[in-house]
């Protein structure tokens, strides 16, 4: 037994572990967003489909031989395509679809691997099913659970902080090989039990043939698999849902998808431990409670920013919610002898979830509705269930889901109020919206991604020349840039921008300046250029680079800026591969020998500032941080925070700069972040 469970854990383990080790290595390459994750949350999804597939067909149809003989062969060619890091050819280009590409290059990077760690958990079962037919496999679906959510919490807070992203990778490998020689071991013992309990029998490993006579057990019905498919998908969508709206409508704090997750698995490890952890009578009103709240806290506006409450409550809401899907799994699971395909049908629903938010909810909806959409149907499978009972049970479902239904399409409501354009891509959504009639002298439009506001713009025209937001004459771009002009005097300025927004920083290009914008969402570049006119309106020659900026740089001749703008910090999402040492020293080749490189790190949860610096210090540069102090209550909500470094440090102790700067607070303890390590949640306020 101890084989058995050592075998299913190192697999669930590794499993796990290999999501965020091969999550953060292609991150960089994406723009590292948030939808990078959720695309390898499809991958991983349909893949464990795949494995179950591959369990219960070799568990139906082969003989015990075939199956490990052919087994070992596989994890064997496995080991041979190790270690798991992605090659560089993979990089993208700019213009290919991401989502395709992410699942690609995994298939190639962790393909077969991630498959034959998929097929462990059904089929370790079923092998422990056939030696011991009185006790219960279901408790090593828990044991394998258990093991997942100790990989998934243990690698931001124990690995990720102390072990290089491909030292991770090269263990990760190690650990590979020593699940092989488990699993191997787990079949060898099986096989030899099969021949020891039966002697001369060589037939399918199949729950069909278990060993001693049983009672006839019929198998699922098509009502059965299509109700196990349907909760397994609710509960995978919900999952996806929420970490879509914690990550992008709330706030993206990086690796904030680890406590959704985590709960997911705790429900499944609850559910399948054993009958008492789900007591239905309890669980179905708190559904409805959980509903209902879910759905007050997506429609009440004052609390789309109050991150604890969103935080605390979506998640309480997703652990009543998935008990409430894994737990009528539990309740409905059929006889061990039809295990693998109770299996199959959980894990397509798991896919088809992951699949419907992941690459299908892009495309038909035009932002983050699915979770409203989720809470309906959770609403609805509740009323499903209880269709058969009395209907003093089945009407407070009914009002739950009608009422959940409204707040939804009420928060819809709100979210597209003012809005004349709202786009979705790989990227996230984009909104442009207006404010006021166009013949007030205060008319404008703001450009909000998520629920971040990334630039706006008064479209008077004796006011839209305006430098706005995060980037006035009173930020530390704008002082920065004000005070090359006038250094430079009539002499001609480029400029470069990492995050195009509205393409406000435009406004400060003279005759004869250049400034070159790059940009990885195409997306933005249309909503630029159509509905505000910061780049039109410029005197300087305007240029566009679209791809992922780092990787541009990279391929791009010397450009030879006065001031580069890191500006992809400026919502709550952080494309760490933008701010680290290797990254810096990119921006250098491309800077003049007294150039300035402006990182914008305003940001509500995280403090980037000691990072910048300690990046400054490595490379002898003289680093200043410039904060823009509130002068009333509605600029309060832009003030900005830049951290400016130069090899010139006159520069910076000029008046402009030096009234502004104030001192960044020693961090002795944390380490420089480089393309090999950094530490995000170090950096959390």
């Amino acid at each position: 037994m101890l084989l058995y469970a050592a075998a299913i854990s190192c697999s669930a383990f590794l499993l796990f572990l290999v999501q965020p080790i091969i999550a953060k290595q292609i991150l960089p390459w994406f723009g590292g967003t948030a939808a990078v994750w959720t695309t390898c949350l499809v991958f991983f999804q349909t893949t464990l489909l795949l494995g179950y597939f591959y369990s219960d067909w070799t568990t139906r149809k082969l003989t015990p031989r075939t199956q490990l003989i052919m087994h070992g062969a596989l994890l064997v060619v496995a080991m041979a395509l190790l270690p798991i890091i992605p090659d560089a050819a993979w990089k993208p280009a700019g213009d290919e679809s991401p989502s395709l590409r992410i699942i690609l290059l995994l298939a190639a990077t962790i393909g077969l691997p991630y498959f034959l760690l998929s097929t462990t958990s059904p089929l370790i079962q079923a092998w422990f099913a056939r030696t011991y037919p009185h006790a219960s496999p279901y408790r090593l679906f828990a044991l394998s659970n258990l093991a997942s959510m100790v990989a998934l919490l243990g690698y931001p807070f124990l690995i990720e902080p102390r072990l290089p992203t491909q030292f991770q990778a090269v263990i990760w490998s190690v650990g590979f090989g020593l699940f092989a020689l488990l699993c191997v071991g787990a079949g060898w013992f099986t096989l030899r039990s099969a021949h020891q309990s039966v002697a001369g029998s060589d037939g399918p490993l199949s729950m069909t043939s278990p060993g001693p006579a049983t009672a006839y057990e019929p198998p699922p019905t098509l009502s059965d698999k299509l109700t196990w498919v349907a909760l397994a998908a609710l509960g995978s969508v919900l999952l996806l849902a929420v970490s879509n709206h914690l990550t992008q409508n709330i706030s993206s704090i990086p690796l904030l998808w680890v406590l959704p997750l985590a709960i997911y698995l705790l429900s499944f490890i609850l559910c399948f431990d054993g009958e008492g952890w789900y007591p239905r009578t309890l669980f179905l009103p708190w559904l409805g409670v959980a509903l209902l709240c879910m759905g007050w806290m997506l429609a009440d506006k004052d609390m789309h920013f109050e991150l604890y409450w969103q935080t605390g409550l979506f998640c309480v809401g997703l652990f009543i919610a998935c008990m409430f899907c894994h737990g009528e799994l539990a309740r409905l699971k059929p006889a061990p002898r039809h295990l693998t395909t109770f299996y199959v049908m959980v894990s397509l629903g798991g896919a088809l979830g992951a699949v419907l938010v992941g690459l299908l909810a892009p495309l038909v909806l035009p932002a983050y509705f699915e979770l409203e959409v989720a809470l309906v149907a959770f609403g609805a499978m509740a009323v499903y269930l209880l269709r058969k009972e009395r209907w003093f049970f089945i009407a407070p479902a009914v009002v739950v889901t009608v009422a959940t239904g409204v707040a939804g399409g009420y928060a819809i409501h709100q979210y597209v109020d003012n809005t004349m354009v709202m786009t979705r891509n790989f990227y996230g959504t984009l909104r442009v919206r207006e404010y006021g009639a166009p013949t007030d002298k205060t008319y404008h439009r703001s450009l909000v991604h998520g629920g971040i506001l990334h630039g706006e713009q008064y479209m008077q025209p004796e006011y839209r020349a305006a430098a706005t937001t995060y980037y006035k004459t009173s930020s530390g771009i704008g002082k920065s840039i004000l005070l090359k002009q006038q250094l430079l005097g009539e002499k001609p300025m480029k400029v470069g921008v990492i995050g195009l927004g509205t393409g406000t920083i435009a406004t400060y290009g003279r005759k004869g300046d250049t400034y070159r914008f790059y940009d990885i969402n195409p997306e933005v570049i249309t909503i630029a250029r159509r509905d505000f006119t910061y780049l039109a309106d410029s005197d300087a020659l305007i240029e566009l680079s679209l791809g992922d900026a780092r990787l541009n740089l990279e391929r791009e001749a010397v450009q030879g800026f006065d001031v580069l703008a890191v500006d992809a910090f400026s919502s709550d999402s952080i494309p760490v591969h933008l701010i680290t040492l290797e990254a810096v020293q990119i921006y250098l080749k491309h800077m003049k020998p007294n150039g300035v490189i402006a990182f914008h790190v305003s940001n509500r949860f995280l403090d980037l500032k000691p990072v910048v610096e300690k990046i400054g210090n490595e490379l002898g540069l003289t680093t200043a941080w410039v904060h823009e102090v509130a002068k009333n209550e509605d600029s309060d909500r832009t003030v900005s925070d830049w951290v400016l470094l130069s090899k010139d440090k006159r520069f910076l102790l000029r008046d402009p700069i030096l009234d502004a700067t104030f001192i960044i607070t020693p961090q002795p303890g944390w380490r420089l972040w480089t393309d090999d390590y950094n530490n995000l949640v170090q950096v959390l306020k």
